[in-house]
């Protein structure tokens, strides 16, 4: 008897089809809308319970692509994210245009409703834009631009780009979560530090070329086209109540953004050299996760040490790390995220991680004050 030998395209199509797990919450949305009562809150149920309970049985997937994997081979790796931003507007406005002429739905039903629309926008939406703006193809980098609007919060990539990984693990950082900072100081600072910092990173690298602010080049025109677009198809929509609907999604969508980013970096720091300058950003300088549920539906951003270190590899070729090169997270983001919300119980889990990641690392570093926000790094 002879081993079926699978073709190479239906392979690489079978590992990729675990990745496409967000397609489903488009119909579990719809389940929502139109039972009404307390199934609108299945989408915060599937993403932050379910996927935690499954990373319980799932366990670990501590394997490692070839990362010299060509880009013709991950196709269907690719195209999910390249499909997503479609997908994701017609829903979305589907679903306000349906929501303010359903009889059934009432005030707290749909404000529920459109809680679930932003876990989609924001916990795939916007991560599945961090993916496609580090790609160099333009169809990519527009399709991120078109999800961030959607989030209105365009200004994401400015941000990202240029200042966070530039940054990470600095005081310079808005987005690197200071220790003992609870999560709810830090969305407000950064809620208002990353639209400036992006802001002023496009305006200094116009500057250098001797251009001002306002040139037509800035991609902030092109960020503020495409939000004012969006703002003005969700009246088309709904009126003025989908107007509401919409800014309500995307505030949520931000606020499941900051909050992975809280968890990824938080209490982590690069090694001050003198004269300004850090050491050269490292595995060890982002918590690392690698429960496989929760990575198949985050297309591997738990893997954010090697994001990190090699910003622009694609997320099937992301690698992961052991205790010995990169700090671990006890949990995956879905969990994590719930302890989060409760500051003394975050602080209780992580704090001693960090305490124990700084012996690890920088044993010869005893006074971590001057690494907190706002204050100059420490000498040499």
């Amino acid at each position: 008897m002879t081993d079926v030998v699978v073709p190479p395209r239906i392979a690489r199509f079978s590992a990729a089809l675990p990745f496409w797990l967000s397609v489903l919450l488009i119909p579990i949305g719809w389940v929502s809308a139109i039972a009404g009562g307390w199934a609108v809150l299945l989408l915060p149920v599937a993403t932050w319970y379910l996927f935690g309970i499954i990373d319980v049985f799932a366990g670990l997937n501590e394997a490692n692509e070839d990362p010299s994997t060509p880009d013709d081979q991950l196709w269907w790796y690719r195209l999910i994210t390249i499909v997503w931003a479609p997908l994701q507007a017609v829903n979305l406005f589907a679903m306000i245009a349906y929501a303010t002429r359903a009889d059934h739905l009432g005030g707290w039903e749909l404000v529920g409703m459109f809680f679930g629309m932003g876990v989609i926008t924001g916990t795939i939406g916007i991560n599945y834009a961090h993916e496609l703006m580090h790609q160099r193809p333009k169809v990519e980098r527009w399709m991120a631009d078109i999800l961030l609007a959607m989030a209105l919060y365009s200004h994401f990539r400015s941000e990202h780009l240029l200042v966070h990984h530039r940054y990470v693990g600095t005081p310079r950082d808005p987005v690197t979560a200071r220790y003992n900072e609870g999560f709810h100081r830090y969305f407000p600072r950064v809620f208002v530090q990353c639209a400036r910092s992006g802001f002023r990173a496009e305006a200094a690298m116009l500057a250098r070329k001797g251009l001002p602010w306002h040139h037509a080049s800035n991609p902030y025109w092109r960020y503020a086209a495409l939000q004012l677009g969006f703002l003005a198809l969700a009246v088309l929509a709904g009126g003025w109540v989908g107007l509401g609907l919409f800014v309500l999604q995307a505030f949520i969508a931000i606020w499941h953004l900051e909050l992975v980013n809280y968890i990824e970096h938080y209490g982590l720091t690069r090694k001050h050299l003198g004269d300004g300058k850090y050491e050269h950003t490292k595995p060890h300088h982002s918590w690392n996760a690698s429960f496989k549920a929760s990575n198949w539906l985050l297309i591997n951003l738990q893997r954010h040490s090697d994001h990190h270190y090699k910003p622009d590899r694609r997320f099937p070729l992301l690698q992961t790390y052991d205790a010995d090169e990169a700090p671990q997270l006890p949990y995956g983001y879905s969990v994590m995220g719930i302890v989060a919300m409760i500051p003394p119980w975050w602080r209780r889990m992580m704090n001693p991680r960090v305490r124990a990641w700084r012996r690890r690392h920088y044993p010869e570093i005893t006074d971590w004050s001057a690494y907190k926000a706002g204050t100059n790094p420490l000498p040499r």
